[in-house]
């Protein structure tokens, strides 16, 4: 009996200490809660005039978003940490943090991969390297962005499949961005025989572009002799395109050829096709006329 008398004894003592520690503490936590309301309320201010800041640097919608929750997060966080310290928990705390600062590590290392994606893609948006319809060239793939995301880049194939890039391979590798300049060009390569005359050939190719094929007439259609072949003297017509996209581009080398394959035939300029010598009478084989007195010969029996 005597023991349950101490064990309520010490109870209602216990609760005693607590109540005289809630009265002392009373003005801290309501400061505490006061600071914590007006957190949640400004928190909304903050992300819209973050959201208004970030959209200044980038026109990714998705990332804009997420760098403004991450600001967010981050007034949140401080906030708090300002209400621990107005109730004293400075020691929960520092706590805290260690706590946090191993979870942290390892969550790191365990979600590397994905965070390489993301920052990527926040990267990748802030500096503009390509936008949604843009035609691209990267990691061996050739096709139209289709979406972004923040782990990785959709990229639709001309042929119609779509291939999921990482991000983070996009921004460690080449990429070639055929839309972003606006301008485009194509180079034709090309041969005549050895006997035309060089100057007719080169006249007659750049008009013959320049009369049936689409091109930027503020860029002149250029020609040049590049080499001597075993058969041709080769050249290349270069000259930039009015329409950039890939259906374009095939249009337009399309009827370059047709067109300089007709002016050619109506100059009688050659394209010459490569010229093969087969040799019968080589050295330990048999000659031709030998070749085909025997088959005559079979051919009467």
């Amino acid at each position: 009996m005597n023991d349950f008398n101490a064990s309520l004894e010490a109870f209602w003592n216990t609760l005693e200490g607590w109540l005289e520690g809630l009265i002392a503490n009373l003005p801290n936590i309501i400061l505490a809660v006061l600071v914590l309301v007006a957190s949640i309320f400004l928190s909304r201010f903050v992300k819209k005039y973050a959201g208004k800041v970030v959209s200044r640097f980038s026109r990714n919608q998705t990332i804009n978003g997420l760098l403004a929750n991450i600001i967010t997060s981050g007034f949140l966080i401080v906030m708090l940490f300002i209400v621990l310290g107005i109730l004293g928990l400075d020691r929960a705390l520092t706590s805290l943090l260690a706590g946090a600062g191993v979870v942290g590590l390892a969550v790191g290392l365990a979600v590397q991969e994905p965070l390489m994606n993301l920052f990527s893609g926040i990267l990748m948006s802030t500096k503009s390297l390509y936008n949604v319809g843009d035609l691209i060239e990267t990691n061996g793939y050739f096709g139209k962005i289709k979406k972004v995301n923040l782990r990785s880049t959709i990229l639709e194939q001309l042929s119609g499949e779509e291939v999921l890039l990482p991000n983070k391979s996009i921004i460690q590798n080449p990429l070639t961005n055929y839309t972003v300049s606006g301008r485009r060009r194509l180079a034709l390569s090309c041969g005549i025989s050895y006997g035309e005359d060089l100057e007719k050939v080169r006249s007659v190719t750049v008009k013959a572009v320049e009369d049936n094929v689409d091109y930027d007439e503020r860029f002149p259609v250029e020609f040049y002799y590049d080499g001597y072949g075993d058969s041709s003297i080769n050249f290349i017509v270069r000259f930039w395109l009015a329409d950039i996209t890939q259906k374009g581009l095939l249009a337009a080398q399309s009827e370059s050829v047709i067109a300089i394959k007709k002016a050619f035939d109506q100059n009688d300029i050659m394209i010459p096709f490569p010229i093969r010598t087969l040799d019968f009478g080589i050295k330990g084989g048999e000659k031709l006329n030998t070749m085909l007195k025997a088959s005559a010969m079979n051919g009467k029996e």
